[in-house]
């Protein structure tokens, strides 16, 4: 990973990933479309890999020259995430979202090649009641908070989180990992 990037600032067209929670290819560049060059970064997660196009999506976005955020939240066994991962890297992929043990996002980073890899540190639609029905005992900020440290033992790029808890890893992991 290029540590010099992490921690400086970026361009305000790379700042905002806009998220292509879309179902079909054709919403996906209408948006890509109206949005031109004001938005350089795009996200396209799980609603669109179901419509069956969602390489050609990946393909068209890079070839506009826009980068590419895979958020599918690669949760399996460490071989299988990692096959996933490395299958990835034929592709133009800039980010690629891990949501797992020390062990699953390790064997995902021995094999990422170019493709930066954010590990998933807690759902933003969890709060206090849901963590404790998965089994956390600890307040969502200590969880995420543990959660980055851990994808940082684990050799992860960066983390994703919500914004509430951003400036808490900016703080506490003092810029070593790239927070979206």
């Amino acid at each position: 990973m290029d540590r010099a990037r992490v921690g400086k600032p970026i361009a305000h067209t790379e700042r905002l990933i806009f998220a292509l929670d879309v179902a079909t290819r054709v919403e996906a560049l209408d948006w890509v479309e109206h949005l031109g060059d004001s938005v350089a970064f795009y996200k396209i997660g799980m609603e669109l890999l179901t419509s069956g196009d969602y390489f050609r999506v990946l393909n068209e976005l890079a070839e506009r020259g826009k980068r590419v955020f895979v958020d599918l939240k690669f949760f399996d066994v460490p071989a299988t995430v990692a096959a996933a991962v490395k299958g990835l890297t034929r592709y133009p992929v800039d980010f690629c979202t891990v949501h797992g043990n020390h062990a699953m996002v390790k064997a995902a980073v021995a094999v990422k090649g170019p493709i930066r890899l954010l590990a998933v540190t807690a759902l933003t639609s969890l709060d206090q009641h849901d963590l404790s029905d998965l089994g956390f005992a600890c307040d969502p900020r200590q969880l995420v908070l543990s959660r980055a440290r851990a994808a940082l033992a684990a050799g992860c790029d960066g983390v994703v989180s919500s914004g509430l808890e951003a400036p808490l890893l900016r703080q506490e992991i003092d810029h070593r990992l790239i927070v979206v």
